[in-house]
C-alpha cells in the first residue's frame, strides 16, 4: 500500500504527523531537494506534499516528476509564506483534473 509524505520545514510539516504522515523536516532547499529525490526514489509513495516555499525553489526539479502518475507531488500553502505558489499550483491542478476552477 502506498503511503503520503509532507516535506518542509520542521513547523510546517509537524502537525503533519498526527494523521499518520510521513514527515521530512529539511532545513533548506538544498536538504528538500535531496529528501525529495529520496522520496520519490522509495517508490513507496503515491503523494508528496511539499511547502510551497520550498516547491517554488524546486520548481525545475517537480517539473521532472510532472509526467509520472506516482508520486503526485503536490505544493501546499504554509502560514509562514505569502507568495500565493502554493494557492496557485493547488488551483491549477485543480483546473487540469476537473476542467474548471472550482474554487
Amino acid at each position: 500500500m502506498y503511503k503520503i509524505a509532507v516535506l518542509g520545514k520542521r513547523a510546517d510539516v509537524l502537525g503533519f504527523m498526527a494523521l499518520g504522515f510521513r514527515v521530512e523536516a529539511a532545513a533548506d532547499s538544498e536538504e528538500a531537494s535531496r529528501r525529495l529525490r529520496s522520496l520519490v526514489g522509495s517508490g513507496e509513495f503515491a503523494v508528496v506534499f511539499i511547502c510551497e516555499d520550498y516547491a517554488a525553489s524546486l520548481k525545475d526539479e517537480i517539473e521532472k516528476y510532472s509526467d509520472n502518475v506516482i508520486p503526485a507531488i503536490i505544493p501546499i500553502p504554509t502560514a509562514g509564506a505569502d507568495s500565493g505558489y502554493g494557492m496557485k499550483a493547488v488551483t491549477d491542478s485543480v483546473i487540469r483534473a476537473v476542467g474548471a476552477d472550482v474554487l
